[in-house]
């Protein structure tokens, strides 16, 4: 694949280098990150943070190295930091001649000179193991390098004060950090360099970024000592930093382990795949992760994003079909729904796992309902029903609890059979922001995509019931939907052509019937169009299309409330209280383009059209986080990306859309034998068909297709 790059013009400009990030992952919710002029802007910034309880209980260990290199006569400092006074030294972007992505990993080369020098990182997966690799790719002469570690010992969500005792012991060709009692050791090892220990402390570091988000933005760093190593031309060194005692010092074990991983990735991709979808199939494998509960590995999880997130049960499902089901990784993704499966408490899927391993959160009503779609999709991918199955008696258990009533006011009203939602203070829509007790967008009632997903989930029961041979089950669930469909006309507005956004709660218009109407333009309204099963008419889902188009759709994803709705912010700036009042009432989500594509296609039947949408968000690849999606992006042009520089379901859904449109693709061939022109549909090999029970389609399944 053709890699992202960039040159001059943004390497050696200090705002636009530090304003260009980095990320790999090692697949157990550990990473590094950075800014590709290497000056931490963050506190999530480093070279090894490692995940000590799989995938949470994130602590930054290793934030910097250090670089300074000796040629001839001449010192250079390729390294670059700012300070809390303003002050930017060393300026070692200036060196950097170009920054790259190799399948992924991330590549500096720095042109000292006629000599070129190249730095590699890259983590080992399943390890919290990070390798530093420097390379001579030219020089007449030899180079001098001294590496300096900088380091620290942190929760990665908050800064630190130096100044206390570290105990750096020498080992061979290195050192061991234990940074107070009862702290993991960890080491820092470079087998072709010497270590010489020289403890001593750096002071007031500036995080930009956490200081124009209000927060605090000064971190305070350790020095243990310094490698020094000689490299001459067509040879390289590597350092690894390490909290595992049983580390390959060899880098090469570890390329070659990873670039067998991307070949397995990779493999799956049409031919003619374009580069950014093959850098977006990358990028899924940063998001699947291994999970560990009571220390013991419990299956795959999905980490929402990066670097602040861990994983939360609506992102997981809404990620799923995307990161998993496009890439072919059926086995991941079955260890992901039981896994959740195991947490389900009264009919609700959690919403979130804590950092330090609390009780699970439940506080979503959609996480659960998400579900049942990601077993929908993933029986019919994968061409087995044997999962549905396994897990039917607790999909029938969660639609009981809802139909009954289980926490924060979730119960279907028997009166329209919608499902309504909500109490005081809490919130449980995917529009989650809250600020101390203030619930940003509460949502209390009967909320669109809440009610679209139930109708989805009632038709995938039925469904299942079915191939299960319950019959009496999915005439109930069947009737059920039926319900559903006919109430479904009470959030049709035909005043705007569109639907409200929840009605019979405290808040809206009271209509004639003496409820609430709350007829803000959002886009959850989509979701009544884009899952498979749709309660609305081809009239009503062509109006509703068209209004989210006009109104909502930018060129990174939806606006979350339309321009001149009352509480609209146009930008995603300031305090976390600024930020918070802004995070659903305008700012743009890149994810919600994927369920406006679906609905786009299923109304207008144009693949070429759709995929469209896709080209702006592809172009974002190599801008923020090179080769990441943002989590959102301001309102208002020029839609500068925020939140998290990296987000599972971002990523997901521009590449479910895309491999979806893909698979759509009919092409006409002349059959060079017969003279004949026939229909070719484009395939992809089905690996979880092979020696399994294939899942056949009912008609209910034939009659939702797009």
């Amino acid at each position: 694949m053709t890699n992202i790059a960039l040159g001059r013009n943004i390497c050696n400009d200090f705002k636009l280098a530090a304003a260009h990030e980095w990320l790999v992952t090692n697949n157990i919710g550990g990473y590094a990150s950075g800014t590709i002029c290497n000056a931490n802007t963050r506190r999530y910034h480093g070279l090894l943070m490692a995940a000590f309880t799989p995938s949470v209980a994130r602590t930054l260990l290793v934030a910097a190295l250090d670089i300074v290199v000796r040629y001839g006569a001449e010192e250079y400092r390729l390294s670059t930091h700012e300070f809390t006074d303003g002050t930017v030294d060393p300026h070692g972007y200036l060196q950097l001649e170009s920054f790259h992505l190799d399948d992924g990993m991330p590549v500096w080369r720095y042109a000292i000179a006629d000599a070129l020098i190249e730095k590699r990182v890259l983590m080992q997966p399943g390890k919290n193991t990070t390798y530093v690799n420097f390379s001579v790719l030219r020089a007449s002469d030899a180079l001098d390098l001294e590496l300096t570690p900088l380091c620290t010992y942190r929760d990665y969500h908050i800064h630190s004060n130096g100044g206390w005792d570290m105990d750096v012991r020498e080992i061979p060709h290195g050192f061991e950090i234990n940074a107070f009692p009862g702290a993991r050791s960890y080491w820092v090892i470079c087998t072709d360099a010497t270590f010489t220990r020289d403890p001593a402390w750096y002071w007031h570091f500036k995080h930009r970024v956490e200081s124009a988000r209000g927060l605090d933005g000064s971190e305070d760093l350790f020095r243990p000592g310094r490698f020094t190593l000689r490299l001459t031309a067509g040879k390289q060194a590597t350092v690894v930093l390490s909290a595992e005692s049983n580390t390959p010092k060899d880098i090469a074990i570890v390329q070659a382990q990873a670039g067998k991983q991307r070949t397995v990735q990779l493999k799956i991709l049409p031919a003619d795949a374009p580069d950014w979808v093959q850098q977006l199939t990358l990028a899924a494998d940063q998001f699947i992760v291994d999970r560990y509960w009571d220390g013991q590995l419990t299956g795959k999880t999905i980490i929402a994003g990066y670097p602040w997130f861990s994983d939360w049960g609506r992102d997981t499902m809404i990620a799923l079909p995307g990161l998993t089901l496009a890439t072919q990784r059926f086995d991941a993704a079955a260890s992901i729904l039981r896994a959740f499966a195991e947490h389900v408490s009264e009919g609700m899927l959690p919403n979130r796992f804590s950092d330090s391993m609390e009780k699970p959160e439940y506080n979503s009503v959609d996480a659960t309902l998400w579900y049942f779609h990601a077993i929908d999709q993933y029986t019919q991918q994968c061409g087995n029903l044997e999962l549905a199955a396994e897990l039917y008696p607790m999909l029938r258990d969660i639609i009981d609890w809802h139909q009954r009533g289980t926490r924060f006011g979730i119960k279907v009203d028997s009166q329209d059979g919608l499902l309504s939602a909500g109490e005081e203070g809490v919130q449980l829509t995917w529009m989650d922001a809250k600020v101390g007790d203030w619930v940003v967008t509460p949502r209390i009632g009967k909320a669109i995509e809440v009610n679209a997903l139930w109708y989805n989930a009632l038709h995938v029961m039925s469904t299942l019931a079915t191939h299960l041979g319950t019959y009496a089950e999915a005439a109930d669930y069947q009737y059920a939907a039926l319900q559903v469909k006919k109430s479904f006309q009470r959030f049709w507005n035909e005043a705007r052509g569109c639907l409200y956004d929840v009605i019979d709660g405290p808040e809206g218009e009271l209509g004639a019937d003496g409820r609430n109407y709350d007829s803000r333009l959002r886009p959850n309204q989509l979701f009544a169009v884009s899952l498979p099963h749709s309660p609305m008419e081809a009239a009503q889902q062509k109006s509703i299309v068209d209004v989210c188009a006009r109104e909502l759709l930018t060129s990174h994803g939806l606006r979350s409330l339309a321009r001149g709705e009352p509480g609209y912010v146009s930008h995603y700036q300031g305090s976390p209280l600024q930020r918070d009042r802004a995070y659903h009432q305008g700012t743009v989500w890149a994810w919600l383009i994927g369920p406006f594509i679906d609905a786009h296609y299923r109304v207008y039947k144009d693949k070429s059209i759709a995929i469209t949408f896709l080209k702006p968000l592809a172009l974002h690849l190599s801008t923020d986080c090179v080769g990441n999606i943002s989590e959102i992006f301001d309102a208002e042009p020029p839609f500068a990306a925020r939140g998290c520089f990296s987000q599972a379901w971002s990523v997901a859904e521009l590449l479910r859309t895309w491999m979806k449109l893909k698979a759509h693709k009919i092409s006409l061939q002349t059959n060079h034998h017969t003279g004949r022109k026939h229909v070719k549909k484009n395939t992809h090999d089905n690996a979880c068909q092979k020696n399994q029970k294939v899942w056949r389609r009912t008609p209910a399944y034939a009659s939702a297709e797009r």
